[in-house]
């Protein structure tokens, strides 16, 4: 199976810097909006089967364009939201940013059991994503699209997926990773985007970088 795991378009926490982690979360920016149908039609003709989004308003913002050429809906979980900020949440100052991010690149150095800001542990985060995309397989599509969140996806792929990129890797909005594989045998990374799905004129600020 092939999985194009992508970031929500941008919101106006992006342009604003802040950690925005819990639901229901802001909504799409105008340049956020044509990320979304951009992301869309490139996804449409890929031949994706399922969409798929986070329990955020924004991941499901972005999701719809491509639901609505397949004629189909977005289904939502809530293991693809993202890593939650806790006592950090909306916060813009660089203290705040920097203990995030660091907080999440904890896990991918192996140690799991590290609670970003006093919160989720990676054990716990695993859990929830892995559940999720387990139950996405199990529904037989041979290419699904799954609109999720930067540090999530990151963080999911890091330990998930073989050929990942060493050390932190950025994600713009509308970036995709594209892996392959199953649960069983595992995944792999097929491409990792550094432009929005739709191409570099689509960049825009993407404000604190992972969320």
């Amino acid at each position: 199976m092939r999985i194009h795991l992508v970031r929500h378009g941008q919101t106006p926490s992006n342009l604003l810097g802040a950690i925005d982690t819990a639901p229901p979360g802001a909504g799409l920016t105008d340049l956020g909006l044509r990320q979304a149908e951009a992301a869309g039609k490139v996804l449409a003709k890929l031949g994706v089967e399922s969409v798929h989004a986070s329990t955020l308003t924004r991941t499901q913002l972005t999701a719809e364009p491509l639901a609505g050429r397949l004629s189909g809906e977005v289904q939502v979980w809530d293991g693809f939201r993202e890593i939650d900020a806790a006592r950090l949440e909306m916060r813009t100052d660089a203290d705040s940013l920097r203990e995030y991010g660091l907080g999440v690149y904890e896990w991918m150095l192996g140690r799991l059991d590290h609670r970003v800001a006093d919160g989720i542990t990676g054990v716990e985060f695993l859990a929830r994503f892995d559940a999720a995309i387990t139950d996405v397989v199990a529904q037989g599509a041979e290419r699904a699209a799954i609109f999720s969140h930067g540090a999530a996806i990151r963080a999911w792929v890091a330990l998930r997926a073989t050929g990942s990129p060493t050390g932190y890797v950025g994600l713009p909005n509308t970036a995709a990773v594209t892996i392959e594989g199953d649960p069983g045998a595992g995944w792999r990374v097929v491409e990792f985007g550094q432009l929005p799905l739709g191409g570099e004129e689509l960049l825009g600020q993407s404000g604190y970088r992972q969320a």
